[in-house]
């Protein structure tokens, strides 16, 4: 089983549990590239496969996470400072163009050794659209917009001339030099009709929210579902914060006490954020859900390192083929991660 970690870029998560604590959004510029080098090569060194370098235009830092460092910047820092890690880098179609992103992304390929893929995310901070100029578009013309985005990457990596007539999109002769020289590898978010229409088209990886056994043998079988109307396969990445303690009482205390502090205002105000998304963020009914951005503890890797490698086991029996993980609990990194790459 493979892993995966966020890149260092947004520096202040969400404050449901923490109650609104000191806004502290960004650290000091001339301390930036240190603080996130170390870090990601840490990363490396703790053997993590994959680093997603997520884009959060803008961020308050309260019901959701902070502002965030320039995903393509980043990608191009962390390339230079890793040797191994595949970089994954979230792009917002409507955001940047498809052309200049192939073009980009060509280049990026040829300097991290074949390093690079795109992570096709439609966004669902519809204040981000309003903030940067950008059409939002309703819930599906924004998955068909990253339909015509995929087909424009593919089509100047795989062409040496290539042109394109869409309805967000027009190409003339496009030409990328230099050539890149790997395959592209295309990830993308959500859950909804409209997403799995667009992985099984389109890509070859689904990150999914955390949740249930249930949950995620559902979506598993509604991928494959959809796959067998194409003929194409795509494996998932599911997001889990683990919470790793030397026994399984004690790890539940520690919820227990989380769920105690949660801020219900704040939980209010994420509810309403996200409601740009469709079958993310979905289960209202699990109150593990709230207390991260990505439902990551509703995945329930929660206990002794035994009872969380246990429960990793099921996730990768249904389908899941990367962890993405939170990786700052400490016993969790010592006695649990370093046996998840052999199941």
């Amino acid at each position: 089983m493979q892993t995966c970690t966020w890149a260092p870029t947004t520096f202040q998560g969400t404050q449901v549990v923490n109650k609104r604590s000191k806004p502290g959004h960004m650290p000091p510029a001339a301390a930036i590239k240190g603080l996130t080098t170390e870090l990601v090569q840490r990363y490396e060194s703790l053997g993590i496969d994959h680093l997603l370098i997520a884009q959060r235009w803008w961020g308050n830092g309260e019901e959701i996470e902070a502002s965030s460092l320039d995903c393509l910047a980043m990608t191009t820092l962390f390339a230079s400072c890793t040797e191994r890690m595949q970089l994954i880098t979230a792009i917002h179609p409507g955001f940047m163009n498809p052309a200049a992103i192939a073009k980009w992304g060509a280049t990026m390929d040829i300097l991290s050794g074949g390093r690079w893929s795109i992570n096709v995310t439609t966004g669902w901070n519809m204040q981000e659209f309003d903030m940067f100029g950008v059409d939002q578009l309703e819930h599906d013309a924004r998955y068909q917009r990253a339909c015509e985005f995929i087909e424009v990457l593919r089509g100047g990596w795989d062409n040496e001339k290539f042109d394109y007539d869409g309805k967000f999109y027009k190409i003339n002769g496009l030409r990328l030099e230099p050539r890149p020289e790997n395959a592209l590898v295309i990830y993308q978010g959500g859950q909804s009709p409209a997403a799995l229409t667009m992985a099984a088209a389109h890509s070859d990886w689904m990150f999914i929210n955390g949740g249930s056994p249930e949950k995620i043998r559902g979506i598993v079988e509604r991928v494959r579902s959809a796959c067998s109307e194409t003929g194409r396969q795509v494996r998932l990445a599911m997001y889990a914060a683990p919470l790793c303690r030397d026994t399984d009482d004690a790890a539940w205390q520690e919820i227990d006490a989380r769920l105690a502090r949660v801020d219900q205002d704040l939980v209010v105000k994420r509810h309403q954020r996200v409601s740009g998304a469709q079958g993310m963020w979905a289960d209202r009914d699990d109150p593990l859900t709230v207390l991260d951005t990505n439902e990551g503890y509703a995945a329930r890797l929660i206990g002794s390192p035994q009872t969380v490698l246990d429960r990793i086991k099921v996730f990768h029996d249904l389908g899941v083929d990367i962890l993405h993980l939170d990786v700052s609990d400490d016993l969790f990194r010592e006695q649990v991660l370093p046996d998840i790459a052999a199941l």
